[in-house]
């Protein structure tokens, strides 16, 4: 499979070195990106072809992958529309709806809409994926085999959940983040040396992660079993839900998701 890269960023970066540790070849990987920094980088770490402009391209081959961002998209893309054959397009540009890509490609169809989320920096990413009707099976499998490289997939039916995905999974990291900042303050002002806060705060998220992952169980069950009547998990539980910490995270996924129809209406205008 003859793979193309418009753009060589961070995420064109995770997903190459992922590919190539799934068995993908070097030599089937292009990647145009103008700026010779990214293009060296790509070009010493992974030995895959770099071009500096998308006019120096043939064909962009059996597959595009758009990872450039969205507000450049139309501008980026125009030079290969007339380029793409039956290739299957990717995207990984936050916001950018279906139909949008369609009309910026000329009217392309083979597009599959993609929302991963940053631990695919390190292989551990989860990815939203939502197709246009005229992708076939095959081609779906060919997509989810790229994105998979670099973490889990999960198909969405319904496009207009991909503003969710992206609230969800695509800003989660965020609120993860959030999570062991406010752990590690706490172990701060409880005493502890700023190593140790950050050992005890990132292990007891990963072990919790790991634990839920595995376990067939809901996480309130989970939740249960840690809070004996009495004892310290419910005293600080019950001093986070006076505090709105739970009706604020879900209030704050919503928020993300509202923001994500509004910035995907302002980029289709375009």
């Amino acid at each position: 499979m003859k793979i193309t890269f418009l753009g060589g960023g961070n995420m064109a970066n995770a997903l190459i070195g992922g590919m190539l540790k799934q068995g993908f070849a070097a030599t089937d990987i292009t990647v145009i990106d103008p700026g010779s920094e990214a293009r060296d980088k790509l070009s010493q770490s992974y030995a895959v072809n770099c071009l500096e402009s998308a006019e120096m391209l043939v064909s962009v081959g059996d597959l595009l992958v758009l990872a450039v961002k969205p507000q450049q998209m139309k501008e980026a893309v125009a030079p290969l529309a007339a380029k793409l054959g039956r290739a299957v397009v990717v995207s990984i540009a936050a916001g950018l709806d279906l139909e949008t890509l369609s009309r910026f490609l000329g009217g392309h169809r083979k597009i599959v809409r993609c929302m991963p989320n940053t631990p695919a920096l390190i292989g551990a990413g989860i990815t939203g994926l939502c197709p246009l009707p005229e992708v076939s099976d095959s081609e779906r499998a060919a997509a989810d085999r790229v994105l998979r490289a670099v973490g889990t997939t999960v198909w969405i039916a319904d496009e207009g959940k991909m503003d969710g995905v992206t609230a969800l999974s695509g800003s989660g990291p965020a609120y993860v983040f959030l999570f062991i900042e406010a752990l590690q303050q706490a172990a701060a002002d409880l005493g502890f040396t700023a190593e140790q806060g950050r050992l005890l705060a990132i292990e007891t998220v990963q072990g919790a992660a790991a634990l839920a992952a595995q376990s067939s169980e809901p996480a309130a069950v989970l939740r249960e079993r840690v809070t004996s009547k009495g004892g310290t998990t419910e005293a600080a539980l019950r001093t986070m839900a006076e505090q709105g910490v739970k009706e604020g995270i879900v209030a704050g996924v919503k928020a993300a998701e509202a923001r994500g129809r509004e910035l995907g209406k302002l980029l289709g205008a375009a």
